[in-house]
This record gives C-alpha cells, sequence and structure tokens, in this order.
C-alpha cells in the first residue's frame, strides 16, 4: 500500500556558507524526470559561473538519482538524495550551487555540507502532505453530465479529467479510506445510472 509523502507547492532557495564556501540550495517541486532535468537545467545555466551545480531529485517515491557534478564521488548527490528521502519528501528536485571559498572541507565536510544545504532548506518551507488515492472514473450519460459534474467541482474530491465520447467519464482522486462512501455518493446523485471503476492509486492533498 501507498505511504503518505511530504511535498512542496512550489520552489524555495536558501543560501548557506560553511568556510567560506557559498552553497545556494534551490529546491523545486517536480512530478516528472522531465520536470527534474528542466529545473536543473536552468539552474545551472543561471549559475553557470559555480564551482558545482550538484543535483538530486526523488520522484514517485521509488526513483532517485544524486549527481556529484565532479566533487568526489559519493559526497553531493547522495547525502542530498538523503537529506530529501530522510525528511519523508516525494516529487522533489534539489540543486546545491556551490562557490569554492578556497578552504577545502574534506570527504566528511563535503557530505555535511550538501546535505545540510538541503535540511536547511527544507526547514524553510511549509510542506504538502500527500496522502493515497485511487483514480475513480465515473462514466454518465449525457444527460446527467452537467449535473455530476457541477456537484463534482463543490466536493471535497480532486476532479482530474473530463472526457465526452459516447458518453461522458470523469476521473477523481478519492482518498483510499473514502472510495466505499464516494461510491454511495455517486449513486445516490445519479438515481444508481453511473457506472463506477476503481482504477490506480494515486496521491492527493491531504
Amino acid at each position: 500500500m501507498s505511504q503518505p509523502y511530504l511535498t512542496l507547492a512550489a520552489g524555495v532557495e536558501h543560501e548557506t556558507e560553511v568556510r567560506r564556501s557559498r552553497f545556494v540550495c534551490a529546491l523545486a517541486p517536480a512530478r516528472t524526470v522531465e520536470e527534474a532535468a528542466a529545473f536543473i537545467a536552468g539552474r545551472r545555466r543561471e549559475h553557470a559561473g559555480a564551482t558545482h551545480n550538484c543535483t538530486a531529485y526523488v520522484i514517485g517515491q521509488r526513483l532517485q538519482k544524486g549527481d556529484d557534478d565532479g566533487e568526489p564521488g559519493g559526497t553531493a548527490g547522495t547525502p542530498m538524495v538523503q537529506a530529501l528521502v530522510g525528511r519523508g519528501f516525494n516529487d522533489v528536485v534539489a540543486v546545491v550551487t556551490r562557490y569554492f571559498g578556497g578552504v577545502l572541507l574534506g570527504a566528511g565536510g563535503l557530505v555535511r555540507a550538501y546535505g545540510g544545504a538541503v535540511t536547511e532548506t527544507l526547514d524553510q518551507v511549509e510542506p504538502v502532505r500527500m496522502v493515497p488515492a485511487r483514480l475513480v472514473r465515473i462514466s454518465v450519460a449525457h444527460d446527467q453530465a452537467g449535473r455530476v459534474e457541477n456537484d463534482l467541482r463543490a466536493s471535497r474530491y480532486a476532479l482530474r479529467e473530463v472526457t465526452y465520447a459516447a458518453g461522458v467519464t470523469f476521473a477523481v482522486a478519492v482518498g483510499e479510506d473514502e472510495v466505499a462512501a464516494f461510491g454511495e455518493w455517486v449513486a445516490g446523485l445519479t438515481a444508481g445510472r453511473a457506472r463506477v471503476d476503481v482504477g490506480e492509486g494515486v496521491h492527493v492533498p491531504g
């Protein structure tokens, strides 16, 4: 069963200094590898003159990747990933930009500096808690669609998609512990005329 996790609603940036080296950490939400890569590319363009732009992302609770960007192996990307995972964050990308200050930190110092840059930045955010849900599809005839859509948009359930074909299908994210009650609500709303299919797992704010 999927577990709750934390994510970000918006990007954030925070700077720390360790023995004259500047560490500028930027975090952003990223639901796909493509979103993470685009954010990383943007930060590298913005800080093209930096000594290093080290990166990490955690996506989908399984996909984790760190890049040391020229720092000694395992001293930057890995502690950045560990900082995100250790705080329970997911669907997040981190870039820590280092401007070298002339003092070598050693492997242990680098691990602490990069991991610490991420954890200090996480301290600045208001995380969004995401909880397990199911994508439920409701299929109704066209004559019922208007009322169903209005009631869904007015409800606490997250309407993800509307598809028009021979009938109208609504894809709705419903908390896993609410699926049965949601089905009963839809049955009452449509006088039992809707077809309800419980689909794949997703996460919703909760």
